[in-house]
This record gives structure tokens, sequence and C-alpha cells, in this order.
């Protein structure tokens, strides 16, 4: 059987199991339930190659569970309620702990697969736990990712990846017949990009190309061997990360051109619709906001409709948003506001709700004066009244400064008509 390194050098237990110290370590969040196996149902978030199917087993494993996996890929409502009822019928029969259903790219079920989870879940038949590269927020259905727990899984560190390396090349069967030398590693590390089965792929390709048994391994050496084989696109890997990075970096700097190429590079690769254009979403309110608010309505709608065609007719749709939105005025302010208010929310703590806006439901509430201060803005002239609406420690504290564009000139104006001796923009 042609096993490929990275499962060849899996690791069993939760002491071989390299990074995720925060989740695994001495003190994670994840350590003393292992060991208690007292395991909730959980969603592990986090790139490719970052070992959350490993980490799925060894849950398995130092819990002593019953394990059935299944791939979003290829497994349908049918092949769930099968699992789920074997699952109920062993843990019944032999254990007093349930069995664990582990779920690869559970972003990929749909809402009914999803759905017919919950009752299993919900029951304790079975201890889900789901892998996924998306946010769950928006792939996992709000029933089911309230009874899950969410784990963030992070790229493999410098260190990490080049204990792996130097773990596969002392442990591996194959790799131990040769002899070995890892005189340079920083092309490994970067062609990685943080993606530890990706990492195990290439240097797998790199050594097998090799005929002789005493092998040095240097960066001229890796980028030759990988430039001759590595595919133009990769959809779960670095470039995943780093065209999407350039896509957005277009838009912002109002550069269709450059965008819709990226945009192009992305749908010959195969990249999931909705990636795309939720990106795109998320960049039409950070980069574009209140220059024009309508790229906020675009970018929406293209969400909608493109989940509804899909490929090859969203393409059209996703590249009339791209340059929409990369030949749109550009404003952070909005983005810009609320860091600053959060910071301010952090520096300050829970400040007291100035009593005129308070509200009042009780009698004892309309007692002690809540509410009872509070000028109603459309009494006044041109609905507008000027009160007090910050805590007085932040009274006079600007958050949102106006762009320089049209538009926002125009709301800078607004405001200076009727702020201009509280705010300064």
């Amino acid at each position: 059987m042609n096993e490929p390194l990275a499962e060849r050098v899996r690791p069993k237990t939760l002491e071989d199991y390299i990074s995720q110290h925060h989740l695994v370590g001495e003190q994670g969040s994840l350590t003393h339930q292992i060991r208690k196996g007292t395991i909730p149902s959980l969603v592990l978030w986090g790139p490719p190659g970052t070992g959350k199917t490993t980490l799925a087993q060894i849950i398995a494993n130092e819990s002593k569970r019953p394990f059935y996996t299944l791939s979003a890929i290829n497994s349908g409502v049918k092949d769930i309620r099968e699992v789920i009822d074997k699952a109920k019928e062993r843990g019944n029969l032999f254990t007093t702990k349930n069995p664990i259903l582990f779920i690869d790219e559970i972003h990929r079920f749909s809402k009914a697969q999803q759905d017919s989870l919950l009752g299993a879940v919900e029951k304790g038949w079975i201890t889900l736990i789901g892998a996924t590269t998306e946010n769950p927020s928006f792939e996992v259905i709000p029933a089911l990712l309230s009874r899950c727990q969410v784990y963030v899984l992070n790229p493999f560190g410098k260190e990490d990846l080049e204990i792996l390396l130097k773990r596969a090349i002392d442990e591996d069967r194959v790799l131990k017949e040769k002899n070995i030398e890892l005189k340079e590693t920083e092309a490994l590390l970067r062609l990685s990009g943080g993606d530890g089965r990706k990492l195990l792929n290439i240097f797998e390709l790199v050594v097998s190309s090799e005929p002789d048994m005493k092998i040095t391994i240097t960066n001229e050496m890796v980028m030759n061997k990988v430039q001759k084989n590595t595919v133009l696109y990769d959809k779960t890997g670095e470039q995943h990360y780093d065209i999407i990075s350039a896509f957005i970096k277009s838009i912002r700097g109002s550069d269709p051109q450059a965008a819709v190429y990226w945009l192009a590079r992305m749908i010959e690769g195969g990249e999931d619709v909705k990636f795309i254009a939720r990106r795109m979403l998320i960049s039409a309110s950070e980069d574009i906001g209140l220059a024009n608010p309508t790229a906020l309505v675009i970018a929406n709608n293209t969400f909608q409709a493109v989940t509804i065609i899909g490929y090859p007719e969203a393409r059209i749709l996703l590249s009339e948003c791209a340059i929409y939105l990369a030949t749109s005025p550009k404003s952070n302010s909005s983005y810009t506001a609320i860091k600053k208010a959060q910071e301010a929310v952090r520096q300050h703590g829970d400040l007291s709700v100035p009593v005129d806006l308070r509200n009042a439901p009780t009698r004892l509430m309309k007692d002690l004066g809540y509410g009872k201060e509070y000028k109603y803005a459309h009494d006044y002239q041109q609905n507008f009244v000027d009160a007090e609406f910050l805590p007085d420690a932040i009274t006079g504290t600007v958050f949102y400064s106006p762009g320089d564009n049209s538009r926002e000139k125009a709301i800078k104006d607004y405001l200076d008509q009727r702020w201009k001796d509280k705010y300064q923009y």
C-alpha cells in the first residue's frame, strides 16, 4: 500500500501531538477534558494541515471511545443516520461512554444534513467532532453550533514544522532507510505555509525524486523539485490565502484589472463561490463603507445570488461585483470607529448608562428618575437636541471621523452643524 508520509507519521497519542499548546498543552483548554474523558461535542476550526483529524483520533483513543468518521464530501443524510444507529447500538452494548462521530469538512454539509445530527447530539447518543477550514459562524447552523464548543487551531510555527520534519526522518520506516541531512529548511517551511501535511507532502516529493541513498536538503534543491511538480492553485493550501489576500488588496487599491485577474485565478482553481463572495461582502464594509454604502447592498445581493446560481454563471456576478467594489470610493472610517470604541470599552470598563437614557419599565425605576430628563429629539426643530449620550468619563470622545470623500464630506457638514461645540473632527 502506497501510504503517504503524512499518514505514516500521524501522531497516535497526546504526548506525540505537535503544536496547538493552547488546546492540548499542559494548561490547554482541552487537555483536562481529554484526560478525564469528559469530551463535549465540538468543532475544530483551523487552516488545512493543522492537525484537526489527528486531534479527533487522539481524543477518541485517549478517552477510550468508539470512533466513527464521515467525510462531508461524499456522505448524505442516509449515511449519517446509519452511523448514528450503529453508534447508539454499540454504545448501549459495549460502553457507558457515547461514541465519537468525526465529520471532516463539516462546512460542506447542507442544512438538512446538519439538522439530521441535532437529535443524536442533544440526546447524547454521539459526541460530535466536526472539522472545518471555514468560519463555523457562517457554515454551521446555529442550532448545531449552540450544542458544540468551538476550538481554533493555529498554523504550525517554524519550530513545530522543524520538529515535524526531524521526527519524520528519525521515525518513518521509509525515510530511515536513507541518509538524509537537513542542511537548509527555509524553502520547505515557506512553501508549507504553516500546513503540516503540505510540508510532509513536499518533503516526500523531494526525497522520493532523489535516486541516491544520501540526500542533502538545501533551499535550491527544494525549489527546483517543487517548481516542476506543483499545481497553479491549491484551494486548500497556502495559495488559497495568498490569492484571496491579493484579490482583496487589489479591490482596496482601486485596481479592477488586478482584482479580476486574481478572481479568475480563484475561479479556475475551483474556489468555493461563497468564500469569494463573503470576502467581497467584508471588503464592501471594511474598505468602502460610508464612502459608498450601496457597495454593501450589491455585495450582499451578489453573495445571495451566487449561492443560488453556482458556477459557471456565478463568475459573471462575481466579476461585476469585484469591478464595482474596486472602482468605488474608499473609506475605512466605520472600521476605525468600532475599533476605537472597543478600545475605549476595554480601557474604561462598563461605564454606567446616563440616568436620562435608561429604560424605565417599572414604577421603582421611574421613581429613581430613569429616563426622566430624556429629551425626545423629534420634539425639537430639525429633529435634533443638544444632549449628552456618552458616559461622563468619555464625554466628547470622537470614535467616528468622516473620511475624505464626497459622501462623508456631506456627513461631516451635517455633524458640524449640530455638534461643532462638542466634537472636533
